[in-house]
């Protein structure tokens, strides 16, 4: 039998590169995908091809978008601060309907693949609040894409595997580091210079930062 195959969501981030780990480790032939979306962090998506290359992936896509060009997330926009404080409420990193463009463009891709799984690493424990997070989302979206698909009709039911929703930070990186990740590897920096090193006080970086700490394992990221 030919080796079952999944699309996997791979931001060149901690989360996606464990849930990538994870694919493998149960046996898929991975397909990771990228998008280069217009925002203002460009070293995730070298760590994305580092991480695919490192993890094995049988082929790595980059797609290209602009979500920039409707605005609205300090991702996207320059001239909106990335906080450098914990804020309340659903914060202005998140980027509008951001998951749901990315799941679909991956959900097109397992069509032409004949893949029925496609993972995604989000986390609705150690995050930042993001809506499209939510196991409830999940849920509604997976339902969605076998309503959506010739696949989907044809009897295959297609799943959205998110292996990390339920687990905390520490037990993300202690999962990765078990399946042999090298965190050292990925960016997670909501505005990485350049060369990936990390600001330090953005939201992603202070629960990747807090994570390595719980899990007592060293941080191997690299800070401006």
């Amino acid at each position: 039998m030919s080796q079952k195959k999944a699309v996997v969501l791979a931001s060149g981030g901690l989360d996606s590169t464990t849930a990538l780990a994870i694919a493998r480790d149960e046996g898929f032939a991975c397909y990771s995908i990228s998008f280069d979306y217009g925002q203002r962090m460009r070293a995730e998506l070298v760590a994305a091809e580092r991480v695919a290359r490192a993890l094995g992936s049988v082929e790595h896509k980059v797609i290209k978008l602009d979500l920039g060009a409707i605005g609205g997330s300090a991702l996207t926009d320059t001239t909106i601060d990335v906080p450098q404080e914990q804020t309340q409420g659903v914060p202005v990193t998140y980027v509008p309907a951001r998951n749901t463009v990315f799941l679909s463009i991956a959900l097109g891709w397992a069509e032409v693949l004949e893949a029925d799984d496609i993972f995604i690493g989000v986390n609705a424990v150690d995050y930042s609040g993001y809506p499209d997070c939510r196991p409830d989302y999940i849920a509604a979206y997976e339902t969605m894409a076998n309503l959506a698909t010739r696949a989907g009709t044809e009897g295959h039911t297609l799943r959205i595997r998110t292996p990390l929703i339920d687990l905390s930070k520490a037990e993300i990186v202690q999962q990765g580091v078990a399946l042999g990740v090298d965190y050292g590897l990925t960016v997670s920096c909501y505005q990485a210079d350049d060369d990936g090193r990390a600001c330090g006080g953005c939201d992603s970086c202070r629960l990747r930062r807090a994570g390595f700490a719980a899990a007592n394992v060293a941080d191997p990221t690299r800070y401006q």
